[in-house]
């Protein structure tokens, strides 16, 4: 079985959940209930930054905030599936018509729901927090907790193990 590190020159597509990966997994709530998640600005500038080179990117999350779609989508993420209780169908439809392959993706997942599609991908990673279940079937757990950049670590190795990390693109 290769390591983690062998398996990044080949990725070519990222997916990530919302809550517990790109926000913290203690969330403040608004007067009204709604959680008002947290979002790390590292995290932020590394999916701009995939975007601008071409890779792919899907945010597939349970939540449904209006205040999540913004926030990625004004980062270039198109691939946007909220209200996804079940993960899997939606992962495959996206890797289908993106035309990538399971070993040409890495997803990013931190509880239960994420493990249909941990099992499917080629680089199955996790925040340091994340439940056991799903430490069980990573490849690699990231050093950071979700919404700490957990997501920054995992691009930003990917990128680098392609030659592609720097200040110096020009866009």
């Amino acid at each position: 079985m290769k390591n983690f590190k062998e398996l990044l020159p080949k990725v070519r597509g990222f997916a990530f959940d919302v809550d517990g990966v790109l926000s913290q997994t203690v969330v403040p709530m608004s007067v009204e209930g709604i959680p008002m998640r947290t979002a790390n600005i590292k995290d932020g500038y590394v999916l701009q930054l995939a975007v601008k080179l071409d890779y792919h990117i899907a945010i597939i999350t349970g939540g449904t905030s209006d205040a999540v779609r913004h926030r990625f989508s004004t980062l270039g993420i198109q691939d946007i599936f909220m209200g996804q209780a079940t993960k899997i169908e939606t992962y495959r439809a996206w890797r289908d018509r993106c035309g990538l392959t399971d070993e040409e993706v890495l997803y990013m997942g931190d509880d239960m729901p994420d493990i249909p599609v941990l099992k499917e991908v080629g680089v199955p990673t996790c925040p340091s927090d994340a439940c056991i279940d799903v430490k069980e079937v990573c490849r690699y757990i990231s050093p950071f907790e979700g919404g700490c950049q957990c997501v920054r670590d995992v691009m930003e190795q990917v990128l680098r193990s392609q030659g592609k990390w720097g200040y110096d693109h020009t866009w």
